[in-house]
């Protein structure tokens, strides 16, 4: 995929990312639900997000290694992203066609609430898969 401009809901945060493919995700996790209000459906951009000059953006830390991104004026969810910005995943709701997106993935399936479920069968994680596969060694047990 080519670069695409995503923002936010108000349009203050622009910026521009390139998508790895057209597989979309989904994340359950609890903070994630929080977040959004519900499950965060994104799409992997490697390290490709640029945001405009002067775009205000907020953060928040929510653990040693993750970050998430949010508009200052409107509160729009926009991207989850590693501290280090390694790994960046963007809401896919920014974008002008969230259709082009595949989804293919759920992650903290274990976390989901049970009061929906998805239609299209995907590949799924629980949050220790997860934690197992992604989550740095910080060498405490």
């Amino acid at each position: 995929m080519g670069p695409l401009r995503g923002t936010c809901m108000c349009g203050a945060c622009g910026f521009t990312a390139t998508p790895v493919s057209d597989e979309a995700g989904v994340c359950h996790c609890g903070q994630c639900n929080k977040w959004t209000g519900g499950m965060f459906v994104n799409v992997y951009c490697g390290s490709s997000i640029i945001f405009e000059p002067d775009a205000p953006v907020g953060s928040y830390k929510g653990s040693e290694w993750g970050e998430r991104l949010f508009c200052k004026i409107c509160g729009s969810s926009m991207v989850w992203q590693m501290q280090d910005r390694s790994h960046q995943s963007a809401s896919i709701q920014c974008f002008e066609d969230p259709s082009q997106f595949t989804l293919t993935t759920q992650i903290f399936v274990d976390r989901k609430p049970r009061c929906y479920a998805l239609a299209n069968e995907t590949e799924n994680m629980t949050e220790a898969e997860v934690m197992a596969k992604y989550a740095p060694d910080t060498g405490t047990p």
